[in-house]
């Protein structure tokens, strides 16, 4: 079920709303909590029910192996460190034996001149981010940072329908406690109204930004044989806009749905294209994912050293961003992305430590997002050659053409071009202005607010018969 459907908004939402708070209101609190992870794994099942099991059966396993890692190790006949290496390597296999078997066998083909047959395993929805998230919490229970393990409690952090799909990564001790907390059970029409607004806010930007970027992207990318130097502009500009609304646009509504039930999600974006820095742009962008992979990966990385130096952490860091990037595909050009990323970020570290020269704002800022532009063209390409094809155009080795090509481009008509130049001039704007993370209860004072809601969601709305699915589901 997409958030950006007349199902989810009329029908599943509001009915899942009222039922749990029927339910807390009568005081039949573990019935409500049951309620939730049936509404959530209803919300998973949508597409495909035959991953059902497998959701259901990550979470019996996970859940075991966290308690026993919170148990004294002297009841074990396996010390905790052999049960933790257990578990992530499981979690692992499970992750890697739909999402890069292929990928695998096809590159084993390809260098020793096998010929072993793909799969093609259908990749399970939201598998990356509920592995990434319980590893998380069998590393935790391993560290004694765990202290509750409810069963009820445990699946409804891990199946929570808000950041099932595509997050943000939550942390058990951000979620846990607030499944808990008997101020939660009430409704909090602050929190409502709050909820509504930045729900309201993330639907816009997918429905009317993102998926309009999608025509000028598509055309470039996946239509066009060659692309001239406006074309290719276009193309990749309108991707890296698409990414960012759609994603960001996602997250919005994920905490905004949340906070209707009066749980706070975690901030995922923070303006990552105002970023003067790779370092700093990695700060704003998909907060949670980076802070996971700091804190359960590039931290054990740097642990395997015995002693710490500057050429060890920036190859800790190398490493870490290399495994970001394969970790949102089975395809080369992924690792291509982390690859930019994991070189750029180094060379920024080398920069402040050795070099210690401040750029001017604009210089800084231009660089940085030229990088993430470029490095993006590869995130979005199937194949090597398309990544080429754009970046040809952009330095100008096709062709130049002129802007007059863009009103024909795609067969892009002009109601359409309409739109994508409404919708770069949305993104221009959106420089200038906070995002919807610095948007607190103190905002819905403003009674100019509710209006802003109301035209925000009856424009989206309009919009819901171009449904399409968000880009990160495939990740």
């Amino acid at each position: 079920m997409l958030f950006n459907s007349y199902e989810f908004i009329f029908l599943f939402l509001p009915l899942t709303f009222f039922l749990y708070f029927y339910l807390l209101k009568k005081r039949f609190v573990t019935p409500a909590k049951g309620l939730l992870v049936f509404a959530s794994l209803f919300f998973y099942s949508w597409w495909n029910i035959s991953y059902l099991p497998l959701i259901l059966s990550s979470i019996l396993f996970n859940y075991l192996l966290g308690t026993l890692l919170g148990q004294k190790e002297s009841s074990f006949t396996f010390s905790k460190k052999s049960i933790l290496t257990f578990g992530v390597v499981a979690n692992l296999a499970l992750l890697g034996y739909y999402k890069y078997s292929d990928f695998f066998l096809e590159n084993l083909n390809y260098l020793i001149g096998t010929e072993f047959s793909l799969l093609h395993l259908v990749l399970p929805l939201a598998i990356s981010f509920f592995t990434f998230q319980q590893i998380s919490y069998l590393v935790d229970s391993y560290r004694g940072e765990t202290t509750e393990y409810d069963f009820l409690n445990y699946t409804l952090f891990v199946t929570f329908f808000p950041q099932l799909i595509a997050g943000p990564i939550v942390h058990h001790k951000e979620m846990m406690p607030q499944f808990s907390s008997r101020w939660n059970m009430t409704k909090n029409y602050k929190n409502i109204a709050l909820g509504l607004f930045i729900f309201s806010i993330g639907l816009f930007k997918k429905v009317v930004i993102a998926d309009t970027f999608s025509l000028w992207s598509i055309a470039g990318f996946d239509i066009a044989e060659s692309l001239n130097f406006f074309e290719a502009w276009a193309s990749s500009l309108a991707y890296t806009f698409q990414l960012y609304f759609d994603f960001s646009g996602y997250t919005d509504m994920a905490i905004g749905v949340a906070l209707l039930f009066n749980i706070k999600l975690p901030i995922n974006f923070n303006s990552p294209y105002k970023s003067t820095s790779l370092i700093q742009f990695w700060e704003r962008w998909h907060i949670t994912l980076s802070r996971f992979v700091n804190r359960y990966i590039f931290k054990p990385i740097l642990k395997l050293f015995k002693t710490y130096s500057f050429s060890k952490g920036m190859f800790s860091i190398f490493i870490s961003m290399v495994i970001i990037g394969l970790w949102h595909g089975a395809s080369w050009m992924f690792v291509f992305f982390g690859l930019i990323h994991g070189f750029g970020i180094v060379i920024n570290y080398i920069w402040r430590k050795k070099i210690k020269i401040t750029l001017p704002y604009f210089i800084s800022w231009f660089l940085t997002f030229n990088i993430v532009n470029i490095s993006i063209i590869f995130f979005r390409a199937k194949e090597l050659d398309d990544a080429f094809k754009v970046l040809k155009g952009m330095v100008g080795l096709s062709s130049m053409g002129n802007m007059n090509t863009l009103l024909t481009f795609g067969e892009i008509d002009r109601f359409q071009l309409l739109y994508l130049l409404f919708a770069f001039f949305i993104a221009f704007v959106g420089f200038f202005y906070e995002n919807s993370s610095s948007i607190t209860p103190q905002t819905m004072k403003q009674k100019r607010i509710y209006l802003y809601t109301f035209l925000l969601l009856w424009i989206s709305i309009l919009h819901l018969n171009r449904v399409s699915e968000f880009l990160y589901f495939n990740f």
